[in-house]
């Protein structure tokens, strides 16, 4: 048992976070949160009997509490914290909620706090709800000849620490939907339990992946009341703060806490013990999964503490810059962090190709490639222009690692909706070759290139062994082919190869795979991830209508992908899309929208700002300094530490997530953008899968915001929004 350290007039308090709190937290106002740091820095001054005692802080019992160790503490006058306090004796004060007055005591009435049984962590649950659901299936359950759980006896539920009052309700479920609506009322740990047998794993299989791993080496003989003990075998659930300096840097940088934290839904795919080949987790924006990606990096260490290199990728510069951060936060044990390399894949294709050729050529950027292809055009004089040349070479010669004429003249252009005879097909392929000519004459290459030469030098005869013992990607979404052969190359095919996630909704540079013909197969090994922790039901409702009626192909190139049963457990308000008779209307518009949500109480920092272009950003970052309201431009994406309103393109809005976001200039000449959209008459296929790009990118924009969104127009709206708004100014 933890023993606290004393002060003259007694032992002094241990304080712990429910990582429940952090959801409450983000969301409170300024006022409310200059309340918990003071009532919780008195956890750190006070004696426990001072604290009892302490007539400004006001410990109180909860009224008709069904767990009598509940607690409230004052905040402000009209908020109140819900604290687990010990039994007289004890030092340990768990805070798990910041609620409104009222609603305080309700809430906590209904919670009850317990031990389990199996992982020795402490649970919560509904227990009134629960209580209240039981007969009412109970009678349900009579008419149906089987039910979810019978395979299992109730010695095999207990021992998985299933205890009475969910073993009860449990025997009265009949099919998972019945189970997830017990998601929000059941014990963690004896959720995830019932989530794995009802998926078809076995008694020993789940006591494995999901007991053992957090049931302590030594549990001891079973104690409910050590309450102490219990916090500290929830360590996936609970923080501890051990010092004042550590309570001012959680409290003020809470998040940190929360982009790390894992649900028991998402645990389940993270610590599964092994996977026999390549893993995929698919899921809409906030589900979690880099999350995932974070703690499977973390559980791959753990379990092979003297194993090969990691690689854990990803798609930007400022993406793995972000993740690297994360990682950092997730893993205590220094040497561990060592032994992973955080990077794109292009740069990990450069260091390839660096050390194998012992030089890299220049890199041609997006604007410099374009001239390139316009001049071939315009030298060659061909029917077709730049964009369509550019997309026939990515699309078909890249993808497919055709290098001869002759295989260019027999492939497939699969995606592809222009038909190419032969003497057509001769022409492109001169316009490649002269391409491919102009650029070695310069020294050199693009990046896709760069990834094509990286795979060749892994994958040709003699190269050594793979530099990886894993590699794990997150937002693989946007990964060409010829990427993805570069990442097969980096790691030799078996079991915990590539552990990959994804959102194919959010897929914005087009990039077709199939992962399969790659020798990256998925199937048998896919989890979809559906609850999103991150935006507001409404936010949710009004960003995926965005996508309706869009058929998306699958992450692995196998089949479409739904957002079907994706949902939040949060609420607020509804969006509000506003359109203005002019652009000076519209910025305007959107100050006085910053003003209100500042006021409100949110920092500019967890404010963002988004458009397509630069110019409108500029313009908006003047407004708001003369309206003196800090701004900075998003160059860099997540990890930026200036104070201000974010202000990005809609392309960089990509990874980051604010309490508010404003996307504005969402007008019918930006969305869809002509330039950036192939012409139907020039390629059908390439036309539709430009327009689901165009959309997948205000989808993505949208889902930043964790708690506002706010979107606006001048003149007329883009046909991808929904009915429009009456103009204004």
């Amino acid at each position: 048992m933890h023993i606290a350290p004393r002060g003259e007039d007694g032992p002094l308090p241990q304080l712990a976070f429910a990582n429940t709190f952090w959801d409450k937290y983000e969301q409170l106002e300024k006022p409310v949160r200059a309340g918990v740091r003071k009532a919780m820095k008195k956890f750190q001054q006070l004696t426990v009997a001072e604290l009892r005692a302490d007539k400004g802080l006001h410990l109180e019992s909860v009224e008709n509490a069904r767990d009598p160790r509940l607690r409230t503490i004052r905040i402000t006058d009209f908020w109140r914290g819900v604290v687990l306090a010990p039994d007289d004796g004890g030092d340990t004060f768990l805070l798990v909620n910041v609620v409104q007055h009222d609603k305080a005591y309700e809430w906590a009435a209904k919670r009850l706090y317990t031990v389990n049984t199996a992982t020795r962590g402490l649970e919560v649950r509904n227990v009134v709800a629960i209580e209240q659901l039981t007969p009412v299936l109970e009678q349900t359950a009579t008419k149906v000849q089987e039910r979810l759980f019978d395979g299992f006896s109730d010695a095999s539920l207990t021992r998985l620490g299933i205890d009475a009052g969910t073993l009860r309700a449990a025997r009265t479920i009949t099919d998972k939907a019945q189970l997830e609506a017990f998601a929000s009322l059941f014990p963690e740990d004896q959720f995830e339990v019932l989530q794995f047998l009802a998926e078809g794993f076995d008694e020993d299989t789940v006591w494995r992946e999901v007991v053992a791993v957090r049931r302590p080496t030594d549990p001891g003989p079973y104690d409910p009341d050590d309450l102490s003990s219990a916090i500290a075998n929830t360590h996936s659930r609970i923080t501890v703060v051990t010092g004042a300096e550590e309570l001012e840097d959680i409290l003020t940088k809470p998040f940190a806490a929360w982009r790390i934290f894992l649900h028991p839904t998402q645990r389940r795919v993270a610590y599964r013990a092994t996977y026999t080949g390549p893993a995929q987790v698919t899921g809409g924006p906030g589900t979690g999964k880099t999350v995932v990606a974070l703690h499977r990096v973390k559980h791959l260490l753990q379990r092979s503490p003297h194993a090969g290199r990691i690689l854990l990728t990803t798609y930007t510069t400022a993406l793995a810059k972000s993740l690297r951060e994360s990682l950092a936060l997730l893993l205590e044990d220094e040497a561990l962090l060592k032994r992973v390399d955080v990077t794109t894949v292009d740069a990990l294709a450069r260091d390839v190709v660096r050390r194998r050729r012992g030089s890299v050529p220049r890199l041609c950027d997006d604007a410099d490639e374009r001239f390139r292809w316009r001049k071939v055009q315009q030298n060659l004089g061909l029917e077709w222009n730049e964009q369509f040349l550019s997309q026939e070479y990515r699309h078909v010669v890249l993808t497919q690692s055709i290098s001869t004429e002759d295989e260019y003249l027999r492939v497939v252009r699969r995606g592809r909706g222009s038909a190419l005879g032969p003497v057509k097909r001769t022409q492109v392929w001169r316009a490649m070759r002269m391409f491919e000519q102009g650029l070695r004459k310069d020294g050199k290459c693009t990046y896709l290139q760069l990834c094509a030469e990286a795979a060749r030098l892994l994958g040709e005869p003699g190269a050594g062994d793979p530099p990886y013992a894993h590699v794990v990607v997150d937002e693989a979404q946007d990964l060409h082919p010829v990427q993805w052969r570069v990442l097969r190359g980096a790691v030799a095919p078996g079991p915990d190869d590539l552990f990959i996630t994804g959102d194919p909704h959010q897929r914005i540079y087009d990039s077709r795979v199939s992962l399969g013909s790659l020798g990256i197969p998925v199937a048998g090994r896919s989890s979809r991830l559906r609850i999103n922790y991150r935006s507001t039901e409404e936010i949710l409702r009004w960003a995926a209508a965005l996508m309706e009626d869009e058929p998306v192909e699958s992450l692995s190139g196998d089949g479409k992908d739904s957002l079907a049963g994706y949902r939040s457990l949060l609420h607020g308000r509804r969006p509000a899309l506003r359109g203005f008779g002019s652009e000076d209307a519209e910025l305007n518009a959107v100050v006085a929208k910053i003003r209100e949500w500042v006021a409100g109480g949110a920092a500019p920092a967890e404010i963002a700002v988004a458009a397509r272009f630069h110019q409108t950003l500029d313009k908006v970052k003047a407004r708001l300094e003369r309206a003196g309201l800090p701004a900075v431009l998003v160059r860099e994406g997540p990890g930026q530490q200036d104070v201000g309103v974010r202000l990005a393109t809609l392309h960089a809005m990509k990874g980051l997530e604010f309490r508010c976001v404003a996307v504005i200039g969402v007008t019918a000449g930006t969305f869809p953008f002509p330039p950036a959209v192939t012409p139907p008459d020039v390629d059908r296929l390439q036309h539709e899968a430009d327009m689901l790009a165009e959309r997948c990118l205000l989808f993505v924009a949208c889902t930043r915001a964790r708690e506002e969104l706010y979107v606006s127009y001048t003149g007329r709206s883009s046909r991808f929004l929904p009915a429009a708004a009456d103009i204004e100014g």
